[in-house]
This record gives C-alpha cells, sequence and structure tokens, in this order.
C-alpha cells in the first residue's frame, strides 16, 4: 500500500473534556447573534421563542416544557434563530456577480452563510446565471409545465419538515387536486421506519408519550439518539430524572457529551461555580445495527424471570392483565425470543450478556418506562423489525397508555409529524383519501405515490419530468449524492421553494426557479393583517407561531402564498379558491377542521397558551388496528447484518460506517465549521476511526484517505480526501458527517418496510489518497 497524505490533526483537533451546554453553549449562541448582522434585534426575537405570542423553533419538534418558563430555547434553536433571521441578502445582485457554474464550486456552508433569498429568480440557459422574474411570470410558468404533462404522475411534490401545518394542508390537497399521491418528504429519510412499525404494532404510527411523562416515569431508556446536539431541550428532563432517581439508560456506540453531562446555561450558580450533572445512569455501547439484539436479549432475560417467578409464586415479570386485555400474538413473539440463541444475541449487539442483563434488571424493576428513539435506529435495514421490537419490550410490561410510560420517536424537523398528519403522505390511510373526498368536489387519486427514493428513481429514469421542493435541500439530504443530482438535472423543471440558497438551488432542471419564502422568525402580512402558522411538536402538541421581524424584501412571500399561486395558476379555483384562502390562514384552518376530526374548533382551540394536544389513541389504550388490539410483532434477528450486495468473499470490509451530525448543524444547514463536542475545529472531511483499527489497517492518525463504499452494482462510490481522527469509537466501526458522506449510501440500500436509507451502516473499504497528478498518471499508463 502506498504511503497516504498526512495531516497534522492537533492543531484542528483536541479531545473536549467539558460538559454538554455550559459557557460553550453560551458562547457559541453570543458568536451567532454577532454573525448575523441583527444582534440587537434578535436578541428580542429570540426571548419570543417557543412562547405564547411569538414563534415556533425553526429547529427541532422537541416538544416545549409546561412551565412559564422565560427562556425557552437551547443552544441550536439559537443558532437557528440567528441563521434565518440574518441581515445578509441573496438578491439579483448576487446571482449578476456569480454564475451557477462558480457558485457550484463553493462550500455548502459558504452558500448558505450569504444569507436571505429576497426575490424570485429564473435560470437563463444562455448566460449560466440566475435572472430575476415576477411571481405572476414564474407561477405561470409552474402551472404551464403542470398542464402539458401527460400524467399527473410525472410531477413530485416533496416536503422538508420545516414546512407549517397549513402550508403542507394546501400542498396536499393542491397535489391530490392535480391528480397525484407523490409526496416524497424528509421524514421518508429519517423517522418512516417508526410510522411503520408503529402502525403495525399499536395503530397509530406516532409517540404515545407527552412531555409531562418524562417527569414521573421510573426509567427512560435512550436509543440510538444525541440529543446533546440534534434535541438539546431533551436535555434538562433526562438530567431532572437522574437527580430525583430514575434510570436513564443509553444504548449509542459512541460516547456523546449530552449522554454524560450537562451544564445548564440558564442557572447563574451552576454556571459560576463551573458545576455539571449526569445525564445517564448507565451506558451502553452496541454495534451500529445491534439494538435489536440487544433488545431481544432483554427480553430473554425477561421470559427467564417470568417462568423462575412463576415457578417460585412470586410477584409476575410480566403485566398479564394488560397482555391478555389488549394484545395479540405473544405466543408466537415469545417462541421467537426463547429460540434466539445467546451466542447470536451476544455477537450481533456486541454487548456482553451482563451489560444486557444489567439493562433488562434495570427495565424490570421500573413501573413506568419510556423509550425514546431516533435515526440510529430507523436508518437500517431492519429498522422496523427493531421498533417493533421496542414496541414488544414496552408491551410485555404493560408500558403503553399509562402515565410515566410509552414510545417516543423524537422526530428532527420542527413539524415533520405534522406534516404526515396534513396528508404528506405518498401512501395515506384510506380514511384521509375517503375524507378528502366527503369534503372536496374531486376524484381523490388512490395509487401509491413515490416516496424519495422512488422518486429519484423516477426522475432518473425519465418518467419524472417536474420536481418541487417545498423548502429543504434536497439534492444534499438525499442518498447516492452523484445518482441524486443526475436525477435532478433529468428533470424538466425543477422548483425550489426556499429561504436560503443551498446546493439543491444549483443542481437544476433544464428549466430552474427559486422561489424565496418568509421563515418561521418573519412577520406573514396578509389581506387580513398578520397570520399565525401552525405546528405539531414529537409530543402531539399543536402550537401557533407569528413571526416577529419584517421580513428582508417585499418580494418575498408565505408558503401559504407560493402554493397557493402555483395551485391558482394551475387548477383555477378547483377545487377551491386558493387565493382566498391565504387571505386569512384560519380559512384554510377551517379547512382542516372539516377533514381531520382531531382538529375539531381548530381556530378556538388555538387561543390556548400554549397550544392543544391533538390526543393519541394508543395512549388511551385504543388500538387502530383490524383486530382492535395491540399486536406483539415477532421478527427472527437478521442472521447476517450485511446485506447480501455487500458481502463478498474477496471484499470483505475494514469498517461499518455511519453517517452524523456536527454540533454546529441542523439536517444540511451548517451553522459553523467546528464540532464542540466531537473537538474537531474548522473540519467536516474527517472520518472517526478506533485506534486499533487504525493500526490494524496500516494508517496512522492524520492520514487522509479516500472510502469506498461496497455495493455490488458495478457503481463506483467513492469520496475523497478525507482525514483519519483516532477517536473512541467500537472497534470495527467508524463515523463520518453527513451530507458529505451521503454519496457512500447506495440509493438501493434502504429499511425493509420503509424505504428509508442505511445511512447508519454503510461498508466501506479505506483508501490512501492520491494527489490528482498520479492519478491522471495511472489513468494514462491503463
Amino acid at each position: 500500500m502506498s504511503r497516504p497524505t498526512r495531516f497534522q490533526p492537533a492543531a484542528r483537533y483536541q479531545p473536549y473534556e467539558g460538559p454538554a451546554g455550559g459557557w460553550g453553549a453560551l458562547r457559541s449562541v453570543a458568536q451567532s447573534w454577532l454573525d448575523s448582522g441583527n444582534a440587537l434585534k434578535n436578541i428580542r426575537t429570540l426571548l419570543k421563542t417557543n412562547q405564547n405570542g411569538g414563534f415556533d423553533c425553526p429547529g427541532c419538534a422537541w416538544g416545549d416544557s409546561p412551565h412559564d418558563d422565560r427562556v425557552k430555547f437551547c443552544e441550536n434553536g439559537a443558532k437557528a434563530v440567528n441563521w434565518e433571521a440574518t441581515k445578509r441578502r441573496v438578491d439579483a445582485q448576487f446571482f449578476a456577480r456569480y454564475s451557477v457554474s462558480q457558485l457550484s464550486e463553493q462550500s455548502d456552508y459558504w452558500l448558505e452563510y450569504q444569507g436571505r433569498l429576497t426575490q424570485p429568480m429564473r435560470y437563463d440557459e444562455a448566460t449560466d446565471h440566475y435572472v430575476p422574474i415576477d411571481w405572476d411570470d414564474a407561477f405561470a410558468m409552474i402551472g404551464g409545465h403542470l398542464q402539458k404533462l401527460p400524467s399527473p404522475h410525472q410531477a413530485e411534490f416533496y416536503t422538508s419538515g420545516r414546512a407549517s401545518n397549513e402550508a403542507a394542508f394546501l400542498y396536499q390537497l393542491f397535489g391530490r387536486a392535480f391528480g397525484t399521491n407523490n409526496f416524497p418528504d424528509c421524514s421518508n429519510m429519517c423517522h418512516e421506519a417508526s410510522g411503520v412499525a408503529l402502525v403495525g404494532s399499536i395503530g397509530v404510527g406516532k409517540g404515545t408519550v407527552t412531555f409531562d411523562d418524562f417527569a414521573v416515569s421510573d426509567a427512560i431508556f435512550v436509543l440510538g439518539q444525541n440529543p446533546g446536539t440534534n434535541h438539546p431541550r431533551m436535555l434538562e428532563p433526562l438530567r431532572e430524572a437522574v437527580e430525583r432517581g430514575a434510570q436513564v439508560v443509553c444504548f449509542n456506540p459512541l460516547k456523546e457529551r449530552g449522554l454524560e453531562r450537562f451544564q445548564h446555561p440558564q442557572k447563574p450558580l451552576e454556571m459560576l461555580g463551573n458545576q455539571d450533572a449526569p445525564t445517564n445512569t448507565a451506558y451502553f455501547r452496541p454495534n451500529l445495527g445491534g439494538d435489536m439484539a440487544a433488545l431481544r436479549g432483554m427480553a430473554k432475560f425477561l421470559l427467564q424471570w417470568e417462568r423462575e417467578s412463576q415457578q417460585q409464586g412470586s410477584a409476575a415479570i410480566f403485566d398479564h392483565a394488560f397482555i391478555a386485555e389488549h394484545t395479540q400474538g405473544i405466543d408466537e413473539y415469545l417462541n421467537e425470543v426463547e429460540t434466539t440463541p445467546w451466542a447470536l444475541i451476544e455477537q450481533q449487539s456486541g454487548l456482553s450478556l451482563d451489560e444486557i442483563k444489567q439493562a433488562a434488571r434495570m427495565y424490570q424493576r421500573a413501573d413506568r418506562t419510556i423509550i425514546c428513539w431516533a435515526m440510529g435506529i430507523t436508518q437500517h435495514h431492519h429498522s422496523v423489525a427493531t421498533i417493533q421490537e421496542i414496541a414488544n419490550l414496552l408491551m410485555l410490561r404493560g408500558n403503553l397508555g399509562k402515565p410515566g410510560a410509552g414510545a417516543c420517536p423524537v422526530r428532527g424537523h420542527s413539524n415533520v409529524q405534522g406534516d404526515r398528519t396534513m396528508g404528506i403522505n405518498e401512501r395515506p390511510p384510506q380514511s384521509f383519501l375517503d375524507a378528502l373526498e366527503q369534503r372536496f368536489p374531486f376524484k381523490v387519486p388512490r395509487e401509491h405515490g413515490h416516496n424519495t427514493v422512488e422518486a429519484i428513481n423516477a426522475m432518473l429514469a425519465g418518467h419524472t419530468k417536474i420536481f418541487i421542493g417545498l423548502g429543504g435541500n434536497f439534492a444534499q439530504a438525499t442518498p447516492d449524492s452523484p445518482r441524486t443530482h443526475d436525477a435532478l438535472r433529468n428533470c424538466e423543471l425543477t422548483v425550489q421553494i426556499s429561504t436560503k440558497l443551498n446546493r439543491s438551488h444549483l443542481t437544476i432542471g433544464k428549466q430552474a426557479l427559486i422561489l424565496p419564502c418568509l421563515g418561521r422568525t418573519d412577520i406573514d402580512l396578509q389581506a387580513t393583517g398578520p397570520q399565525a402558522v401552525t405546528v405539531e411538536d414529537s409530543f402531539s402538541m399543536v402550537h401557533a407561531s407569528w413571526g416577529q421581524l419584517q421580513p428582508l424584501s417585499v418580494h418575498m412571500r408565505s408558503e401559504p402564498a407560493i402554493i397557493a399561486g402555483i395551485a391558482a395558476a394551475t387548477l383555477g379555483k378547483r377545487p377551491v379558491d386558493w387565493l382566498w384562502l391565504v387571505e386569512d390562514y384560519e380559512r384554510i384552518r377551517d379547512l382542516i377542521e372539516r377533514t381531520i376530526p382531531e382538529f375539531a374548533d381548530f381556530n378556538t382551540r388555538l387561543q390556548q397558551p400554549g397550544g392543544f394536544y391533538l390526543g393519541n389513541a394508543a395512549a388511551r389504550r385504543t388500538w387502530n388496528t383490524a383486530s382492535g388490539h395491540a399486536h406483539f410483532r415477532s421478527h427472527p434477528l437478521p442472521l447476517n447484518l450485511l446485506p447480501e450486495q455487500t458481502s463478498r468473499a474477496d471484499n470483505v470490509p475494514d469498517l461499518i460506517l455511519q453517517t452524523l451530525r456536527s454540533h454546529d448543524q441542523y439536517n444540511t444547514s451548517l451553522y459553523g465549521l467546528n464540532d464542540r463536542y466531537r473537538g474537531v475545529k474548522g473540519m467536516r472531511k474527517v472520518v472517526f476511526v478506533n485506534p486499533s483499527d487504525l493500526e490494524r489497517l496500516g494508517f496512522e492518525n492524520g492520514d487522509v484517505v479516500d472510502l469506498l463504499s461496497l455495493w455490488n452494482d458495478g457503481i463506483e462510490r467513492k469520496v475523497r480526501g478525507f482525514t483519519l481522527l483516532a477517536y473512541d469509537t467500537p472497534a470495527g466501526q467508524a463515523a463520518a458527517y453527513y451530507p458529505e458522506a451521503n454519496p457512500l449510501v447506495p440509493l438501493e440500500s434502504f429499511g425493509e418496510g420503509s424505504h428509508t436509507p442505511t445511512s447508519k451502516f454503510i461498508a466501506i473499504k479505506i483508501l490512501p489518497t492520491i494527489d490528482d497528478e498520479t492519478r491522471r498518471g495511472l489513468i494514462a499508463s491503463e
């Protein structure tokens, strides 16, 4: 093996020794205020974050404390607000200065750092520049393209979880009135497995807990989740649970600082004394993809102890009353548990049997248990089976439908759950389609639409001609990046409804539009006055959100107004008067109320401080399944976590890679180039690798390498120039940042039953990076 390029990482990589939060969080928030160029106004704006009469944080979907706290934002929420509420503008002068080719050479961070999009733009192929276009002309252009399609199924209507309930409802109504269920969305790439699994187990594709449940639980299990970076407000209830004597049990291959200890930035005495507190009582580090085996091992111990209790006449381990009244399938499941070999459990989980037994004891001794999870669980081939194993474990002890207990998928973007409630779903429930058909005078399409992976394939094949993106950064958020980019370029028209410049605006079809929309922080002024939009958090709470800042430009429009403009240009006043609706968003909410039963008295209930709870049938122990019961779902453990397309005798992986976010990041938005809790400064093209693996593979800390994904379809998936960092990862496992490592995720590698990309389990080879001159010489010699 040729000697790789070396990099001296010491200056830009120093292990972080402090707690999560604390002074580091305050410094980071202060820096984001200053960088916004709008510091004084943004301080006042931040105090309105998640407050009654204020706006809902544009960051994560973690719910708000019911207490009337003065400050209800976290470090990353503050970054999101300041990132959006900037004075920097991307306007016609900007696009006149830079061609699309020139912009394509810039980093993702540089692109978003330029500021807010402020006027509609059209791509001009002759000059390779975006040029201004009037709103009416943009709408007419989109409507003309849509009307010319031979089939409505040749259009894709993509949605980011940032979109409000009002925007999402109008969007799905327009798409279905147009004639398709093609609604790929960001949920397809993150928590789709949660919805599929929970619907199959308990009849509801949402979590069953509320914020208040965390204060009375006896145990909280946190699986495949890094709340310190992705949901920082979750750290407070975890810490409080430890302080009151509850068990907080973490399963994560990496030691994440937020799951270890937390210094509360809003507690002056703690900050002045430089004190912190633990956020867990036990920390287990399973293999990537090994959580299902660990959960199966816990169930196997519970079954063993249940039989011992029966023999001894002592208290039962299982909640037999709950199982008998509310469930089906227990015998088949326990047979699967009994026949699963301990050796397979231990090998696949990466945990010792003593560790699994300890976790099982902590679960068994708790009367009320919450199990939380995020994308470390959902982005695997067997994610649906793993989440149904979580549901099985909860049902064994009756931990559904009682205070302090339940299932808690922790969603990502702030309204990703609400968008699904509003009908952003390529396979919506028939009851939802029936309700639309009863309310509106058109025949609703019943064919299954495209999810994200299917949409990319349809664009690649030329079956899809038009892509409309309601928020997000589709080009970078999706897997197999070069193929996704080719898919977008294969379209006749791409439309991006966006707040800031990103890679998707530069990865364009034959014609392209950028439509600048208001953000969560902007005042939304319509014909009847300022408007509120609504969002739904992970706990099924619906909140009103009122923008606080004057928009940077009169040319920016709200998402509902943009959707209405496109719909009116395409369908006229069918099946509703679109433009009349957006004069007053209460009219949109009236339509939602008449279509979705949970939203009865929507506008009235919205006036309640803190919003209102939608309710959850499973939390009431009402099971919306065909049998009327919750179901134990039986799945054998995978015999091999490596898919067949990866495993070949002549091509054994060097490592299994997971993608993850840095601490200065939310989804594809990069607020900076540092990752404070992992000790990385100014770098993103890095790979975290166990020191023993570096030695085994013949590399050293700081070597610059290429990463090659293993997938036997003849396509080379490689990323170049990544720096190896010796890091405390489990042996055989590695980690790299998303979206830089997305090119390694094959489009065909997705979860069974969910189509979610397997971004947490990528088989890779590590190769020395060679410079371009050497590479050209090798190609010439061939």
